[in-house]
């Protein structure tokens, strides 16, 4: 039996400094059946290839079981990383003679690795602000001098990302999401791409490239990555199975030079030992056996339809005074309220008594106490109806109080 009075525990630096977000109050609500949630960031269960998992995994676990569930190799199941080079050398996003390719736990777990790689307590790395929570906490639980930079309607604010850079002599990592950003479903335009790339060569740094959404863009024109503009070895490109396939295998990749990703092993192997193989083998007889193409067409169809509807019903029900981007992919709009609107009393209204759950948009800042008026709303997981119903309740509520 424990005594009533447990031990003082002394956490370590990395973990102490990380605590619960206060958004969590708000998105608990999301668990309750009668909540519409526009708060998640998965991926739409109509995309998900459930058929052809089920033929896949039958096969693997009647034919060759041992394949699956023995240990294997950190640097990821071999063909599947054949399959991934081949493609990533189809978007110039992979070198042979200077890159490798590492299979990850997801494009998490990339940034997670990338970030243990270079970084040391107190260097400097410089990421988009708002950015995606998760890899700001991977950064945070490394003690870095983490410094935010704002977003224009084109991508990072080169100005002052340069500003930032000057202010914080020789940072090691910049941080950027390009393709359809989480949270604000933004795209970096090919001439920032360009000016980045030439920053980090300017300045000698690392460029840490994620890149979970640049296969479901829906509409408008690719743009090339900016590791495809690449010529010394600079830019870490991370990229997930997440977003196309699904993303309870956890299966992600890293492309970057060789001498970085024997350093990327070197850490796999202490957090995790090899990525799930199962799931390894299932991504790659489906891009090789079935119609992986047609697969993300039918995936951008969805999400080009629910983004629509989502934007047609804010435009019908949402007050005038709230801005909202119209994203070209990916799973999210950005919302913006009037300048001085209190953002988590309307978030925090809309799920208590209207019960539909956003995301604040505290929760993408560098930390919870930078102000923000905006707030996250996902297309991809609710129903159809549930985007019209949340639409007219948010509307009726926004129009209450901002006229």
């Amino acid at each position: 039996m424990f005594n009533a009075v447990c031990m003082n525990y002394s956490f370590s630096n990395k973990v102490s400094g990380l605590q619960a977000s206060a958004i969590r109050e708000i998105l608990k609500f999301t668990a309750f059946p009668d909540v519409i949630s526009f708060a998640a960031g998965n991926p739409s269960p109509e995309a998900f290839p459930g058929k052809e998992t089920a033929e896949i995994t039958a096969k693997i676990l009647s034919e060759n079981p041992a394949a699956a569930l023995q240990y294997s190799i950190t640097e990821g199941y071999s063909p599947l990383r054949g399959t991934v080079k081949k493609r990533l050398i189809s978007q110039n996003c992979f070198s042979p003679d200077i890159d490798e390719v590492i299979i990850v736990s997801g494009g998490q777990q990339g940034n997670e690795l990338s970030c243990k790689v270079f970084l040391n307590e107190g260097d400097t790395l410089i990421c988009e602000a708002p950015s995606f929570i998760g890899s700001l906490n991977s950064f945070k639980s490394y003690n870095v001098n983490l410094c935010g930079v704002g977003l224009e309607d084109d991508g990072i604010n080169l100005n002052a990302l340069e500003d930032t850079i000057k202010a914080n002599p020789v940072p090691k990592v910049l941080y950027v999401i390009p393709n359809f950003q989480n949270p604000t479903g933004k795209c970096m335009s090919l001439e920032k791409r360009k000016a980045v790339y030439e920053l980090a060569v300017k300045y000698n740094f690392i460029i840490l490239e994620d890149n979970p959404y640049g296969e479901i863009r829906f509409s408008g024109e690719h743009i090339p990555s900016i590791k495809s503009l690449d010529t010394e070895g600079r830019v870490i490109y991370v990229g997930s199975f997440s977003k196309v396939i699904a993303p309870g295998i956890r299966v992600g990749f890293v492309s970057a030079p060789k001498d970085i990703i024997q350093k990327i092993v070197v850490c796999k192997q202490v957090s995790d030992v090899h990525t799930n193989v199962l799931g390894q083998i299932i991504c790659y007889e489906f891009m090789n056996n079935y119609n992986f193409e047609a697969h993300l067409e039918k995936i951008r169809t969805i999400y080009r339809k629910k983004c629509s509807l989502m934007l047609s019903e804010i435009d019908r029900n949402f007050s005038g005074k709230i801005s909202v981007t119209r994203p070209q992919g990916g799973l999210f709009i950005w919302a913006s309220l009037p300048e001085n609107a209190d953002m988590m009393n309307f978030c925090r209204i809309a799920v208590e008594e209207y019960k539909v759950a956003v995301v604040p948009g505290s929760a993408f800042m560098i930390s919870e106490k930078d102000k923000s008026s905006c707030f996250r709303m996902n297309f991809s997981t609710p129903s159809d109806e549930q985007i019209v119903k949340g639409c007219e309740i948010l509307g009726r509520l926004s129009k209450e109080m901002f006229g």
